[in-house]
């Protein structure tokens, strides 16, 4: 008869298999919840905090924001609590994230959101044919349009496009293709890292400066700010570009060489359409970042009442510089001056929309084509 001792013994023994090797004792099942919320549940868990907390703020008097605040708490501990009791660790802290991620999302869109129906709700007043049809020549107050800023805000932002362009693709490819990490692919380098930095306003103090020292002090006309866009469009496009270069694979190049193409042509005809879409990405980035700059056009611009098509003689009228000297220096009636300085800047939005639809269109149609 055995006795308890024994019995307990006989219980921990590992087991030996017939090869006479001892194998560990099986492990314990782990319990696991296989239960999951429907898909109305978050909903609900949302409805719930928000009236919950809806009432808490109206009784402190609170304003909207502690509201959105801290229902936005409550219902992520609400979801983390729920979803651990139903569905385990793992599923709650997964929808803990989900809600943090959405959450910061919505946070980082706000600003956007009111810009946009700031400027859309301001500027509608004066969206009508006359801002598109008429100048601001010989108006005082009430009337007059915004042709002449747009006019001139499309010729510069087009100048300054054609010369930082062919520039920036052309610098991106030789640090890419054939700089090879040499001195002056290292100067290139570090100089572009210096201009991406530059504040607008120096830049057009250089324009200015270039331009006083060849033509006289004074100088005032749309080229000189095509000039100081140029010189911060540039590093944009040649930072995008050539990053759009790099993830291009090595074998498509070494494929191409393999065919006995030689590198300019590899590079003409498979490097960058393989990257077109990236590349108008990055000069419609470039564009936009410039188009509203008003520092540097005020310096090497001026503002111009009428319309003025050459960019090469006198002052000329640019969205930015118009809208800004309509806000700051209004006429009477004051409320005209700041319709026409909001419909400028709404104006301003739908000319970069636009850009952009643009370069998705480009990239579209220059993509590789993969049947």
């Amino acid at each position: 008869m055995s006795t308890g001792t024994e019995r307990n013994r006989t219980d921990t023994e590992v087991p030996v298999t017939s090869t006479g090797l001892e194998t560990p004792a099986a492990t314990p099942t782990v319990l696991r919840r296989t239960g999951s919320l429907p898909n109305w549940a978050p909903w609900a868990v949302l409805v719930a905090s928000a009236v919950l907390m809806g009432g808490l703020v109206a009784l402190l008097g609170s304003g909207v924001g502690l509201w959105v605040v801290s229902t936005a708490v409550v219902y992520a501990v609400a979801t983390y609590v729920v979803s651990r009791v139903v569905e385990g660790g793992r599923r709650a802290t997964d929808r803990l994230v989900t809600v943090v991620v959405t959450t910061a999302f919505l946070l980082a869109m706000l600003p956007l959101v009111s810009v946009l129906y700031t400027v859309v709700s301001e500027g509608w007043a004066r969206f009508d044919a006359t801002f598109f049809t008429q100048s601001m020549r010989g108006i005082v107050g009430v009337g007059g349009g915004g042709l002449h800023a747009i006019q001139g805000t499309l010729i510069i932002t087009g100048l300054a496009a054609l010369m930082s362009i062919p520039i920036g693709i052309l610098t991106a490819i030789y640090l890419v293709e054939y700089g090879n990490n040499s001195r002056l692919a290292r100067v290139i380098t570090f100089f572009v890292d210096v201009m991406t930095g530059i504040p607008s306003i120096v830049a057009g103090l250089f324009a200015y400066a270039l331009f006083a020292l060849l033509l006289g002090p004074g100088v005032r006309f749309g080229f000189v700010g095509a000039v100081a866009l140029t010189v911060l469009m540039i590093p944009i496009v040649v930072r995008s570009t050539e990053e759009m270069l790099k993830i291009v694979p090595n074998e498509l190049r070494e494929a191409s060489f393999a065919l006995g193409v030689p590198k300019w042509r590899t590079i003409l005809k498979v490097v960058i359409p393989t990257t077109a879409g990236g590349i108008a990405t990055g000069i419609t980035l470039a564009v936009a970042r410039v188009i509203g700059e008003t520092a540097p056009l005020l310096v090497t611009v001026g503002a111009a009442l009428g319309i003025n098509l050459n960019p090469f003689s006198g002052p000329m009228a640019t969205l930015p510089v118009f809208s800004y000297y309509s806000y700051a220096v209004p006429g009477i009636p004051r409320e005209a001056f700041i319709d026409r300085a909001w419909t400028a800047a709404l104006v301003l939005m739908l000319i970069v929309m636009v850009l952009n639809i643009l370069a998705r269109v480009i990239s579209r149609i220059f993509a590789p084509k993969t049947r």
